[in-house]
């Protein structure tokens, strides 16, 4: 006869939690740093984004249309095969492509295109109306960005980094299934390919906590900070 679910699932013993702690500390460890990376590349290249879009030269839609495609380019690679493609360059910034560092330059790169679409979609949602007036009563191009569009837009980008991050945590379970550790790694190599699937059970577990958690912070710093 076959193992109970009880047996399948919930064989608490079989589970090593000495190393299921420290694939949580490298999934927190890629997500966190990772985030930080894409935070400050995503605002900048979001920025980018919004400004050439507003003007009409020729030179700033080719320069747009560059930086979109370059973005889509990246934003668009499955994270898998991105992973793959960049491991000599992997290997040439932290000297190896394996473990928990090794996986945050293709997140990075994977994530930060689409955070600073969300930044764009976000300045883009400023009233016209507000920006009109404070052009007309003499404000310079980076006064109406740091005094009006970056404060008005403060919840979107806060929801927008949610959004990033728990896909950023999506990005590392994959990225553990091909060296870079932490829970996906934990979860794949000893939980379904060793048969033990309370392994594969807790650190899902896991990984779902940490998202409703940051779900749930996301949710109240973009309330806290709507004032419409």
């Amino acid at each position: 006869m076959g193992k109970s679910f009880s047996e399948t699932y919930l064989n608490f013993e079989k589970i090593d939690w000495a190393n299921m702690q420290q694939a949580t500390l490298d999934t927190l460890f890629m997500t966190f740093f990772s985030m930080v990376l894409v935070i400050v590349i995503g605002l900048i290249l979001g920025l980018a984004l919004y400004s050439l879009g507003r003007k009409q030269t020729f030179g700033s839609r080719f320069a747009y249309t560059l930086v979109s495609i370059i973005s889509n380019v990246f934003r668009s690679t499955p994270f898998m095969i991105l992973m793959v493609l960049i491991i000599p360059f992997t290997t040439l910034l932290v000297g190896s492509f394996l473990g928990a560092k090794a996986a945050i330059p293709a997140l990075v790169l994977s994530a930060a295109p689409f955070y600073a679409r969300l930044v764009e979609i976000a300045f883009r949602e400023v009233s016209p109306g507000v920006i009109e007036a404070a052009e007309a009563m003499g404000a310079s191009y980076w006064e109406i960005i740091y005094k009006i569009v970056i404060p008005e837009s403060v919840p979107a980008l806060i929801s927008g980094i949610t959004v990033t991050t728990i896909s950023m945590i999506g990005y590392t379970a994959m990225a553990g299934a091909i060296g870079a550790g932490g829970l996906g790694s934990l979860a794949w190599q000893e939980g379904f390919q060793r048969g033990n699937y309370t392994v594969t059970l807790v650190a899902t577990v896991i990984i779902l906590i940490i998202v409703f958690i940051l779900q749930a912070i996301g949710d109240f710093l973009t309330k806290a900070t709507d004032k419409r």
